[in-house]
């Protein structure tokens, strides 16, 4: 971040105004002189690509951008998977620094990718920033959905050993990351193409190489014309018509296997222009080296350069040459030489979208259901209302509302929780027995859950849909594997709460232990007295009960139904408490 102080702009200003007038007049005659130059191969080149060809810009270092001295940005910092979260978290800093009137926003970019919908989110964010310059800084990666949003900017500046590309489309299953299987293909593939091309319009791109990022039977060759220079990135059949089979060599040992797999519009070109390739003279060649401004020297280039079964991943150098890469950028210091910034201010996550980021990562939201399940556990083993029953709730709390106020859940989500809850409420206390509410009620919680992992999918307005996107399967295999894991952990937990934590100091200032058999009988009445084995005399008529004394104490006593009179000797057979049961000797 740079500063100023009121006197070093005074002096500035002093010294500009002197330099200034000095050399109005040696400058007029340069400048004239140079309004009439023609045109430049990198403004030809500039003004190709803003109409949209797929021509390649020549392959030297660009100029530094022209911008107006002074000029402000904000570097916003872009690390990590990209999520909702993430989305969130873009968008908020997008509109203060808009409101902060900055006149560049560069997109500081450290991300494997993530999910699409996010990605395609993050990208139309950017591509409605009309008025504000924005800057990719691929720092050092920017692959999957990194390169949707890196493509959406105006310009792309890369450090030297970064890397972009590879946003082919997966979807994740028991056996690791897969492709997309041919009948959803056109669903997976349509909205990241569609976000592509239109970057591409807009940004003056290659769409040829940005469709060669996502799929991977896009066969791409780089050619040039003889005459004019004038560079193009094509397909195999339009590659076949422009040059011939002059420099095709597929790949050693499947010459075979390429023809026999070849497209039928791809099979005729091969056909025609092996027949031509004779008498016709091409006025299209393939480009045979380039130069690499990273490394800075002219290097051989390998026909095609996007094979078919591959994807189109660049380093700054490939990147650069193709059109992508308008400049190294090794620091903050590269960026304000490059646009002329007189201040930077970098805006990074506030506390909350980090924590809120940490709450819904696999691992926490995994604990805190365990927590949630051993609390719950505890509270139904021990008496009344306490401190484990208060933590599962605020953990149910937490694992539920970090999705929500992040985006990833919706409040369908909190209603179908709130009704399975009320429905095993039901079950338990009102309905004798369990059946269809109980069962009912569970599998509501069980969805709803879950369904806090999983995303919205573009299109769906009915709150349970069953998801069919790729990256939408990940979040649903990934709920599934956190709560299952979760439950098989709060199984043992509760296994060794039973047997251990009756025994522990904390445990039995919480609820105290069951009292012994002598710590429960009621206060002797009779001192002692009248004990199994005593023998006393009846004082009154027993019919069946009556009084007897026992040494110098009266009792109550009865017998088992015989009517005893009295003076009679008693000797006490049973005694239950305060109950003394006699009979007669």
């Amino acid at each position: 971040m740079i500063y100023h102080n009121h006197h070093d702009i005074v002096r500035s200003f002093r010294r500009a105004v002197v330099t200034l007038a000095a050399l109005a007049l040696a400058g007029f005659s340069l400048v004239t002189a140079s309004a009439q130059d023609a045109t430049p191969p990198a403004s030809r080149v500039t003004e190709a690509r803003r109409s949209g060809a797929d021509i390649a810009p020549p392959s030297t270092t660009l100029p530094q951008e022209t911008a107006t001295a002074g000029q402000t940005a904000a570097v916003l910092a872009f690390e990590g998977e990209i999520t909702d979260v993430m989305a969130a978290s873009l968008k908020r800093r997008i509109e203060a620094a808009q409101r902060r009137g900055v006149d560049v926003i560069v997109f500081d970019m450290d991300t494997p990718g993530g999910l699409v919908t996010s990605s395609i989110a993050i990208a139309d964010m950017i591509r409605e920033l009309t008025n504000i310059k924005t800057v990719a800084w691929v720092n050092p990666n920017a692959h999957s959905g990194g390169s949707i949003v890196a493509v959406a900017c105006d310009e792309i500046v890369m450090t030297r050993s970064s890397r972009m590309g590879d946003s082919q489309v997966i979807m994740g299953g028991p056996g690791g990351a897969a492709a997309v299987p041919e009948e959803l293909e056109a669903k997976a593939y349509t909205p990241v193409l569609g976000d592509f091309r239109q970057s591409a319009k807009q940004n003056g791109y290659s769409h040829v190489l940005c469709e060669s990022f996502v799929l991977p039977d896009r066969e791409v060759w780089w050619i040039e014309h003889k005459e004019t220079g004038e560079q193009r990135f094509v397909f195999r059949a339009e590659k076949l018509k422009l040059v011939g089979t002059d420099g095709d060599k597929p790949p050693k040992g499947d010459s075979t296997k390429k023809e026999a797999e070849a497209k039928p519009d791809d099979t005729a070109a091969v056909a025609t222009s092996e027949k031509n390739d004779a008498a016709t003279v091409y006025e299209w060649k393939l480009v045979a080296t380039y130069f690499d401004a990273v490394v800075d020297t002219e290097i051989d280039t390998v026909q095609p350069i996007v094979p078919s079964n591959q994807l189109l991943e660049m380093s700054a150098g490939e990147a650069m040459a193709y059109g992508f890469n308008r400049a190294i950028v090794r620091s903050d210091a590269d960026l304000e030489a490059r646009y002329n910034l007189g201040l930077i201010t970098r805006m990074s996550p506030t506390w909350s979208e980090s924590l809120a980021y940490w709450l819904t990562s696999m691992y926490v939201r995994g604990f805190l259901m365990l927590i949630v399940m051993l609390g719950a556990y505890v509270e139904f083993n021990t008496p009344g209302v306490g401190v484990p029953g208060l933590v599962a709730l605020i953990c149910l709390t937490i694992f539920v509302g970090a999705p929500y106020l992040t985006g990833l859940a919706d409040v369908w989500e909190i209603i179908i929780l709130l009704a399975g809850f009320v429905l095993i409420g039901v079950e338990v206390f009102v309905i004798p027995g369990f059946g269809v509410a109980g069962i009912s009620g569970i599998v509501l919680v069980l969805v709803g859950l879950l369904a806090t992992f999983v995303p919205t999918e573009p299109g769906q307005t009915f709150p349970i849909f069953i998801p069919t996107m790729p990256g939408t399967m990940r979040f649903v295999e990934r709920g599934i594997i956190t709560m299952l894991s979760s439950m098989g952990m709060s199984i043992v937990g509760m296994y060794m709460l039973s047997k251990y934590l009756p025994k522990t100091v904390l445990f039995r200032r919480i609820v105290p232990a069951n009292p012994t058999p002598s710590e429960v009988l009621v206060e002797d009445p009779y001192r002692g007295a009248a004990r199994v084995g005593d023998v006393g005399a009846a004082q009154t008529v027993l019919r069946p009960s009556g009084k007897a004394l026992f040494g110098p104490m009266l009792v109550d006593v009865v017998t088992r139904g015989e009517i005893v009179e009295a003076a009679t000797k008693l000797e006490v057979i049973e005694r239950h408490g305060s109950q003394v049961v006699v009979r007669a000797v």
